[in-house]
């Protein structure tokens, strides 16, 4: 969606409200596509004394697989959207201020970016998530670990004796 700004950019105090819907089902993360459900972006550009100031946020609900125990879970991500915008730089390595393309702002560009910014690396279904036994493979949240505990090699021969004797 581009945002015409022409109405605001010489007016001090004026502003300009957005609301809309996005698709980001494009969108691939380490093998997945989370972004599954549509992005709610709602906000506004104000000029507070020459300065085009955009707040706003994007709202979805994520479908991921947790990163210990494989399971599919769902998420709600809030992406806080916080900009400064110019319609022209005086120093060109500022990297903080987003400068329109003449009066226009490409709101899809700068949801996109923000978006992908924030995503996580490592994705759980809840904090205390055991994951599975990397021996046996069973799922430490509802079963109980089966790998027969290691034997110390130093007693590998009593533990010998013991097994002999079941």
């Amino acid at each position: 969606m581009r945002l015409n700004l022409k109405d605001i950019i010489n007016v001090p105090g004026a502003s300009a409200s957005f609301d809309f819907q996005m698709d980001l089902s494009d969108l691939e993360f380490y093998g997945e596509t989370p972004a599954m459900q549509p992005i709610h972006v709602i906000g506004r550009v104000r000029n507070a004394a020459d300065a085009l100031l955009l707040e706003g946020e994007a709202v979805t609900t994520l479908s991921l697989t947790c990163d210990r125990c494989l399971k599919p879970f769902t998420e709600e991500q809030i992406v806080s959207l916080d900009a400064l915008l110019a319609t022209e730089l005086e120093n060109e390595e500022n990297d903080d201020i987003i400068l329109l393309d003449g009066d226009e702002l490409d709101l899809d560009e700068l949801v996109r970016e923000a978006f992908v910014l924030s995503m996580d690396t490592k994705h759980l279904c809840s904090e205390n998530c055991k994951g599975l036994c990397s021996g046996c493979g069973v799922d430490l949240n509802h079963e109980v670990c089966r790998c027969k505990p290691e034997v110390d090699p130093r007693l590998a021969s009593l533990a010998k004796l013991l097994e002999d004797k079941d």
